[in-house]
């Protein structure tokens, strides 16, 4: 365990000296004023935008911005435009998209438990995962938020209102009341009419299930206030008024229920609208119901269309912003090389040292391993095949990278960008090989860490694309299982890479009862069962499977694609 922590932290010293060395032929990357006002700058535009609706426009300014601020190492502002990105996905139910940007601003935020963003991640996480009805992870995250420190008194009671949302939509009204009726006598709370109100609405909702006669004094009391502050909760109230007159005086019902339906449409809310319109569509018979019937159908195949061309749009905001940063920085690096060539020739030499001292403690490591008992084959075959792609590919790269700097003039252009895709093609296969032997991550970030080793394998000639990747509960299945998984699928890729010569693989998961079922499969040249034998990568598949009792099935027919089947216990 030492060697290894002792060969990444020469891989990072490389990579380091190779940054500062970049560094010396510009001026400091130490930011400055104006650097954040740049940054500042564009999230400021994306409040303005944001403020008036327009989605868009707001996404491509934060979407800037965050860029911006990685370029200056500008952590705060990274966090708060990812946050802003969240909320624009999370406003146009794209929940998937809110999740997967929230979650990128756990690791920014692990080091600093009290900053004031914490909060925000954390409450926007659990509203994420209460209207996708996750319940377990929207609790958990606001308990969380309301957990941190350096928050207002009244900013500590948003989310426990929000944990009695959740039993509320868990039909657990009891225990939603008990979590409510102690914060409507804080005085915190009475001082903040907004949140008073909100706690009002949700306690008298609660008593109108259990039949506590508070509910309509609640109800009413809140919608008061709320209509006096012009605040967007009345569409609730009403909701709700409507919901408690529905046996009661079904014509005050439908007249509550148009109310909703009024100030959702005032307020541009169509997720409101569509709710507002199936109480309509309960009150009524007849014409009425039938027209309220097709307003539902027409707006909800609008929303989706929308949503749908909002996704593809922040995708190619992600991709031409990206793109524009790399065009950047690859001019950047020109520029280095134009005025830096003597320091570029050291640098290669910095690199085979440092290289040189990673494969021989990558080595010796491997000597003294056999001296020990191994837990797992499968593990000891990763650590040579390891070895032996530093010594092969990393090495004789470095080798010709240096006797081409030295023997070539690198003054012409054309030896300039035979010398940078060489480096590039170094430094590349160096942070790969790092990133396949770091600890792996078997948390929140287990999918979006897995999904991302995936893509890398996606290139112009080969796509791979998974199926029921996301519909599987990956909090309940143990950690070492998820790690044995996620190399047995990195080891699969390999093998396709350098023998399928195939267009297309495709993984699909399932689980059936206690077990979990993949299928691999891909459309290259196939392989007979001597073949499969004689490769290593499929043997260490084999044998991790193997050491959690789980079974696999080769489909051998040659010539008509690579099939294997492999099913592991949860």
């Amino acid at each position: 365990m030492i060697t290894k922590k002792l060969c990444k932290y020469f891989l990072l010293l490389i990579i380091l000296f190779f940054l500062q060395s970049c560094e010396k032929t510009q001026n400091s990357w130490k930011r400055s004023k104006s650097d954040r006002v740049e940054t500042d700058r564009y999230i400021d535009a994306g409040d303005r935008l944001l403020k008036d609706w327009d989605y868009d426009r707001a996404y491509y300014y934060y979407y800037k911005a965050k860029l911006s601020a990685e370029s200056k190492k500008d952590t705060s502002r990274v966090i708060l435009s990812l946050i802003n990105l969240a909320t624009i996905h999370y406003i146009q139910a794209d929940y998937g998209g809110a999740e997967t940007v929230a979650i990128e601003t756990i690791p920014l935020l692990q080091t600093k438990k009290d900053h004031p963003y914490n909060f925000d991640l954390h409450l926007t996480l659990g509203n994420i995962y209460l209207y996708t009805l996750d319940y377990e992870n929207a609790t958990y995250y606001f308990r969380k938020a309301s957990q941190i420190k350096n928050t207002t008194a009244i900013e500590k009671i948003i989310p426990l209102n929000n944990i009695a949302l959740v039993y509320l939509e868990m039909k657990e009204f009891k225990k939603a009341a008990a979590i409510l009726e102690p914060l409507i006598t804080k005085r915190e709370v009475l001082q903040d009419s907004i949140t008073y109100s909100r706690i009002l609405t949700n306690l008298g909702y609660c008593y109108f299930k259990i039949g506590n006669s508070k509910a309509l004094t609640y109800l009413n009391k809140s919608l008061q206030i709320r209509l006096k502050k012009n605040d967007i909760g009345q569409i609730s109230s009403y909701a709700y008024l409507s919901e408690y007159y529905q046996k009661k005086n079904p014509n005050l019902a439908n007249n509550y229920a148009l109310q909703t339906y009024n100030v959702a449409t005032k307020l541009k809310s169509p997720d409101d609208r569509l709710y507002s319109l199936k109480l309509l569509i309960k009150l009524n018979t007849g014409t009425k119901s039938k027209e309220y019937s097709l307003k539902y159908l027409h707006i909800n195949d609008s929303i989706i269309k929308v949503r749908q061309i909002a996704k593809n749009q922040y995708a190619k905001i992600k991709y031409d912003s990206t793109k524009e940063k790399e065009e950047n920085l690859s001019l950047k690096a020109q520029k280095i090389i134009q005025s830096e060539q003597q320091k570029i020739k050291n640098l290669i030499v910095y690199f085979v040292v440092g290289i040189t001292i990673v494969i021989s403690i990558l080595i010796t490591n491997l000597l003294l391993a056999r001296n020990k008992r191994e837990k797992m084959k499968a593990s000891y075959n990763t650590e040579i095949r390891i070895a032996k792609k530093l010594h092969d590919e990393l090495a004789n790269d470095v080798y010709h990278t240096m006797a081409f700097a030295e023997t070539q003039d690198l003054s012409t252009t054309h030896n300039k960008e035979i010398l940078i895709s060489n480096l590039d093609t170094i430094y590349s296969r160096t942070r790969n090989i790092a990133r396949e032997n770091n600890a792996l991550e078997t948390g929140p970030l287990f999918i979006p860490d897995l999904k991302e080793m995936m893509s890398g394998f996606n290139t112009q000639e080969v796509h791979v694309i998974t199926n029921g990747l996301d519909s599987i509960n990956w909090l309940t299945i143990n950690c070492n299982k998820k790690i044995i998984l996620y190399r047995i699928i990195q080891e699969l890729l390999v093998n396709m890479k350098k023998h399928s010569q195939c267009s297309l693989v495709a993984l699909t998961l399932k689980k059936i009862g206690n077990e979990l079922q993949i299928n691999y499969n891909d459309n290259g040249v196939g392989a007979v069962l001597e073949q499969i034998k004689s490769k290593n990568g499929l043997q260490n598949v084999e044998n991790r499977i193997r050491a959690i009792n789980g079974t696999i099935t080769f489909d051998t027919k040659s010539d008509k694609g690579f099939k294997v089947q492999f099913i592991i216990p949860i």
